[in-house]
């Protein structure tokens, strides 16, 4: 027979179990979260590996891994904030978590922006992304500025496929482009300024209705961007030039949005968001090759800028990483320290600049 002792024993045990169990079941909780771009899902890589990789492996995983579920909002092209506004959105909270490219960020992000200060950088965008992260990681300032300055966290780095010139006329030369008025997102005007072209500040929904009216005459762009947004209609004439591929574009969290979660969804969003950061260079690579296949198909003029032309541009660009270096340091931030570790970086990763950039 049972004793008193064990009945009181057992009777814990059960009352225990189903006390945890009631626990867990109140625990249990369906997270909202509000994730957007300013650039629609689809033409752009950054957009379509949000979309397509980080929100349904997070609802996957969170589902799977843990007591909660989480479900999305999503707003890509501006429905819920702009290129230039997702920042911001994110910051005052209308965004839980954003993807934007930084460039249009010249000045709250001015030193994020490094890649762009070095053009004819990697063709590679794996090799680009590597040498990105790497300078994040020598120089923490990087990353920590999203926090102390802008309430949010840095999830992941992604980019632009290699960036080359479409235009309304054919050219060969850089006299033959001197006055054209040619459109880019920012931190890439200048250079356009050194070839003699008039830069324009603009943005892809704007491009294809600007140049088919005239009020600029080409776009600096990669391929994937120049295919997905039809741009080889009004400019058919698309030049291979190899200014780079840039990892400029970030995936970030609101940090208070972030800090209310549960340690385990926080740790899957983390970890979505460091495994969204390591597919770009190879996503970008191949979004690269689609583009010019697609491109070729469209019935785009595909030409290669001739070597010594394409030097002759990488020249009149060789102070301009030590001028923005300068810019920043006066800014108070570390901008000599974030140049040379790029240009160093990539040096080491096999990549050979066509021309010499040196930081004092």
């Amino acid at each position: 027979m049972m004793t008193a002792r064990i009945k009181g024993r057992l009777t814990g045990l059960f009352v225990g179990a189903a006390a945890m169990a009631l626990a867990s079941s109140v625990a249990a909780e369906t997270f909202t979260l509000r994730i957007g771009a300013g650039h629609p899902n689809g033409p752009t890589v950054y957009v379509n590996d949000t979309a397509n990789f980080f929100v349904p492996e997070v609802k996957r995983r969170v589902a799977e891994r843990t007591e909660h579920e989480i479900e999305f909002v999503e707003g890509y092209g501006g429905a819920i904030a702009g290129v230039a506004d997702t920042l911001e959105a994110v910051e005052s909270g209308l965004l839980d978590i954003g993807a934007f490219c930084m460039c249009f960020e010249t000045s709250k992000l001015f030193l994020h922006n490094f890649p762009y200060y070095a053009p004819f950088g990697p063709q590679d965008s794996a090799q680009a992304m590597q040498t990105v992260r790497q300078v994040y990681n020598e120089v923490p300032w990087l990353t920590e500025a999203f926090t102390k300055d802008y309430g949010q966290v840095l999830l992941g780095l992604h980019g632009w496929d290699n960036y080359h010139l479409g235009t309304v006329e054919p050219w060969s030369t850089l006299d033959d482009l001197k006055g054209v008025k040619i459109a880019g997102a920012g931190p890439n005007l200048p250079w356009l300024e050194t070839a003699g072209t008039v830069p324009v500040q603009s943005a892809l929904p704007d491009g294809y209705m600007s140049m088919q009216t005239g009020v600029y005459s080409g776009w600096i762009m990669f391929p994937s961007g120049y295919l997905g947004f039809k741009f080889y209609e009004p400019a058919p004439n698309f030049t291979l030039i190899g200014f780079g591929a840039m990892g400029v574009n970030a995936l970030t969290m609101n940090a208070a949005s972030l800090s209310r979660l549960p340690e385990d969804v926080q740790a899957i969003i983390r970890e979505v968001g460091a495994e969204y950061e390591a597919a770009a260079g190879a996503n970008l690579n191949a979004a690269q090759e689609r583009g010019l296949t697609g491109l070729k198909e469209a019935g785009a003029n595909i030409v290669e800028l001739a070597p010594e032309a394409r030097q002759a541009w990488a020249e009149t660009m060789a102070g301009f990483p030590a001028r923005m270096a300068a810019d920043g340091d006066g800014r108070g931030m570390p901008a000599s320290d974030v140049l040379k570790a790029y240009i160093a970086a990539v040096s080491a990763a096999g990549y050979s600049w066509p021309v010499e950039y040196k930081i004092d």
